[in-house]
């Protein structure tokens, strides 16, 4: 996708009510359309789906929680001038006897509840993913309380799409007899619906709370040093001690594992098994983690082709600089003015340089001792999509040298990304820093100025009328972006 493609700026709040078999839940989002930020997330364990193992029903106290819950968000989302809310329900009021009466009950609320089939929940959590991972290629796995859905994902669509009765609130009773029989039974399922076909093979992308409490299991395993759980790759190797881990570790201490919460720790071991089956069966080479799943697929899906080509984290990124910009933002011009120096580097890794660039101004209003701080922090845990994890650090390199950070503070993350990658991003914030300190932060200096290298020179030419722009300060700037990339700096004036 174009790096430099321009992007709408308006900004738009919509909210999606998410009424699942665990919770009822409510997402308010503000932004740009493409890479909307989440400004609200509550959600209510209401448990609607417990109750169709027993007698096909949601209990009558299940009901009435999920109700209170509806006439609360119904409330905010009023007063908060959402523009757009959809309010969806999937397996548990799809398939209770008195899922008509719980919806009957919601439009006393106020809220028209859109019943989503199996496909279109699957084909939804499909789109969420290619939402926030545009060039997937395999297969959106999303497990909620009374269903599994499966979406094929590629070439920035879905395709065929399954939901089966696999929830975690319907597993313990389909693993009485243990794993073998499990395995074979949701073999069975699969086949039936003709899975997995041609898809035999191919990546997971995993969606849902109980994966997600997976990954925080396997960081807590591995002791990653970036906790981050969006886009958190999982090699089918890793699965072998997740379900070790599951099986050995009492509730309390899965319980005890930092942001887990005590229905999903009581879960684990069940989605360990499922996710072991789907791996056997589907012969998947590795996983990932997907923040971004039904309720992100329905925002998607209601976008225009133009507006879903855009990068989501240029979107993101160019949207975060103009927000918290000292004067008119030109992350696009710093792009540009510093990309000679850069000219042979991977696309990849220029897509990065560029939402580096964006976000350039974002640290200023920070105390001058903490900005190079503040700059970590937003490149290692902004709410960014369309980034993987070693994407995160090289953002979060760039954004500490530019802010000024001393290179002993940067926190050691080798272990995640290649020590050349990681030196390269520190040129980039250097680059950034002193495209920063010759201009002053405004954009016309940049017009009249630029920056190459010639040989083993890194030449800085200011064009006549300019020529004031150097001092002190700046030559001290091109010295140590020369010294980053072993080259002699040299300051001519046109």
């Amino acid at each position: 996708m174009p790096l430099l493609r321009s992007s709408k700026q308006a900004v738009h709040r919509s909210a999606v009510i998410d009424i699942g078999s665990n919770s009822v839940r409510l997402v308010v989002y503000e932004g740009p359309k493409r890479a909307p930020a989440v400004i609200f997330n509550e959600k209510v364990a209401a448990g609607l789906g417990r109750g169709l193992a027993i007698d096909g029903r949601i209990a009558d106290e299940d009901a009435a929680r999920g109700l209170v819950a509806l006439r609360r968000y119904a409330l905010l989302a009023k007063h908060m001038e959402v523009k757009d809310l959809q309010c969806v329900a999937t397996a548990a009021v799809r398939d209770a006897a008195n899922g008509p009466d719980f919806i009957a009950g919601a439009a006393e609320a106020g809220l028209t509840i859109r019943l989503l089939s199996g496909a279109e929940e699957a084909a939804a959590a499909g789109c969420g993913v290619l939402s926030a991972i545009p060039d997937a290629h395999g297969i959106a796995v999303d497990l909620g309380g009374g269903s599994l859905e499966l979406a094929e994902v590629a070439d920035g669509s879905v395709g065929r799409c399954a939901s089966f009765p696999l929830g975690v609130l319907r597993l313990p009773a389909l693993r009485t007899e243990g794993q073998q029989p499990f395995e074979r039974a949701v073999r069975k399922m699969l086949r039936a619906a003709g899975w997995p076909g041609d898809m035999l093979g191919k990546p997971l992308y995993l969606v849902g709370g109980s994966w997600r409490a997976l990954a925080r299991l396997d960081l807590e395993l591995t002791r990653d040093p970036l906790a981050v759980l969006d886009q958190h790759s999982l090699p089918r190797a890793a699965l072998r001690r997740l379900v070790r881990a599951t099986n050995r570790l009492a509730f309390e201490e899965l319980r005890a594992i930092p942001g887990m919460a005590s229905n999903r720790a009581a879960a684990l071991p069940d989605a360990a098994a499922l996710l072991a089956a789907l791996v056997n069966i589907l012969d998947v080479p590795e996983m990932t983690i997907s923040s971004s799943g039904l309720r992100e697929g329905l925002l998607y899906q209601a976008l225009d082709a133009e507006t879903r080509a855009q990068d989501p984290l240029i979107v993101a990124a160019e949207f975060e600089g103009r927000r918290l910009a000292r004067f008119a933002p030109h992350g696009r011009a710093i792009a540009d003015w510093i990309a000679p120096l850069f000219a042979s580097e991977e696309v990849a890794d220029a897509r990065v340089r560029l939402a580096a660039s964006l976000l350039s101004d974002v640290a200023w209003s920070a105390n001058p001792d903490f900005r190079a701080e503040r700059g970590t922090e937003i490149g290692l845990h902004g709410n960014w999509r369309g980034i993987d994890i070693p994407g995160r650090i090289l953002l979060a390199r760039a954004l500490h040298a530019g802010f000024g950070g001393a290179d002993g503070d940067f926190p050691a993350m080798g272990l995640l990304v290649s020590e050349e990658r990681l030196a390269r991003a520190r040129q980039w914030g250097l680059a950034i820093r002193l495209a920063q300190r010759l201009t002053g932060g405004v954009e016309a200096p940049l017009k009249a100025t630029a920056i190459a290298r010639d040989g083993g020179k890194l030449i800085l030419r200011l064009s006549p009328g300019w020529h004031h722009l150097a001092g002190e300060s700046v030559e001290r700037r091109l010295r140590s972006l020369a010294q980053a990339l072993d080259a002699k700096p040299e300051l001519v004036l046109l």
